[in-house]
């Protein structure tokens, strides 16, 4: 099978979007496929398509500008990427699969009808939560439907969906998306905990000591991820445990807001903004070196974090909303925690505490993430393909 794919993001950007596409692609390409991604050529890459390595491997970066007040995505310049999408005229496309809204969206719908193949799309992102936070001056309401609007037309528009978790499914059936939907979660590629000796190293890179009990964020810093509870919540565990640390990895626009808030409430010795983390073994450090994973997001499809986490044995306590429901069990390692600081911080003094639950968590969590494992997930994506395309040539 030969898919196309088309993003209006991808690496070096790192979102959930890009790790998703990585995700699936490779073990696309491991099950025998053949993958062909279009997707931004970034600053460095400019101007042109980006050759050599990533072009053999399948992945063809697209002539791109900037997007006013986003220095970190990109806009792709409409003919280089439909006229190379038509290109594959011959190249045996079985399907088009769309991953973003944006320029991607209308050039995957131009050159499946082009191709006669199918196209899917992967609804990633609940723009209805995010739309306020970028667009302040603009009434919420306003936003909101606009944001309703522009989901169910773009939807409607493609021959099958594909979204994250089942409460992001009913989100968009209450929209009034006629489309047939798929909940198709992305997996997680199962690491071994990482080594003593790397989460020590973390702890003594970051100033962390030995014995300090470490909470961990890793995401977007973006004020839909909803970090000021976290921040909130962070004087009520001080008081009982002041030794604590809050690490918040990860980068984004309310970084400088976030770090003027730290600053401003006296918690600078209390917190560490560590920035990106590489998955060579960084990030796994990270996780397994926390005591326990907070996250307070109501706006995430799914939250590969919190598996990222569970995956290396470390409890989770977390707003369950949106897409992390589908994601927070009770017996696989998390607490379910209400969007309140004072109820928030009670749930992490509580697992603080309490240090043979949180042992057990853990052990709990390693198993639990078991259950989505990458491979397993592209397995299931393929199923999906050949049904659509069943489908489609009916």
């Amino acid at each position: 099978m030969h898919v196309l794919m088309i993003s209006d993001v991808y690496f070096p950007r790192v979102n959930g979007v890009s790790t998703s596409i990585e995700s699936f692609r490779r073990h696309l390409v491991d099950l025998g496929h053949r993958v062909t991604l279009l997707c931004p050529a970034y600053p460095d890459d400019q101007p042109g398509l980006r050759l050599g390595d990533e072009a053999e491997s399948g992945i063809i970066r697209i002539p791109s500008r900037r997007v006013p007040l986003d220095p970190e995505d990109r806009l792709m310049h409409w003919r280089p990427l439909t006229s190379l999408g038509e290109a594959f005229a011959g190249a045996d496309v079985d399907l088009v699969h769309v991953h973003t809204p944006f320029v991607a969206h209308y050039a995957g719908r131009r050159v499946a009808d082009r191709l006669g193949v199918p196209l899917l799309e992967t609804y990633h992102t609940f723009f209805e939560e995010y739309a306020g936070q970028y667009l302040p001056l603009v009434p919420r309401r306003w936003l909101r439907s606009l944001a309703r609007r522009w989901s169910r037309a773009q939807c409607n528009a493609t021959d099958h969906l594909i979204v994250p978790s089942a409460p992001m499914r009913e989100a968009l059936q209450h929209y009034g998306v006629q489309t047939g939907m798929t909940v198709l979660p992305t997996g997680i590629e199962n690491e071994p905990p990482a080594p003593t000796e790397a989460t020590e190293a973390f702890r003594r890179l970051h100033k962390i000591p030995a014995g300090a009990p470490l909470l961990l964020y890793v995401g977007r810093l973006a004020g839909e991820k909803n970090i000021d509870l976290l921040l909130d919540m962070l004087p009520d565990v001080l008081a009982l445990h002041p030794d604590t640390i809050l690490a918040i990895a990860g980068e984004g626009p309310a970084r400088p807001r976030l770090e003027r808030r730290v600053t401003g409430a006296g918690l600078g010795p209390s917190t560490r903004f560590i920035g990106y983390m590489q998955r060579d073994g960084e990030l796994q450090a990270a996780y397994r070196a926390a005591d326990l994973f907070v996250f307070a997001s109501r706006s995430e499809t799914q939250g590969l974090v919190l598996l990222e986490a569970l995956d290396q044995g470390t409890p989770v306590v977390a707003i369950a909303e949106m897409g992390t429901r589908d994601v927070l069990d009770v017996e696989g390692g998390c607490v379910i925690a209400p969007n309140d600081p004072q109820d928030f911080a009670a749930a992490v003094i509580g697992l603080l505490e309490q240090p043979d639950r949180r042992r057990a968590m853990g052990s709990a969590a390693r198993r639990y993430a078991q259950g989505w494992a990458a491979r397993a997930m592209a397995r299931r994506l393929v199923d999906l393909y050949r049904a659509c395309g069943e489908n489609f040539r009916r």
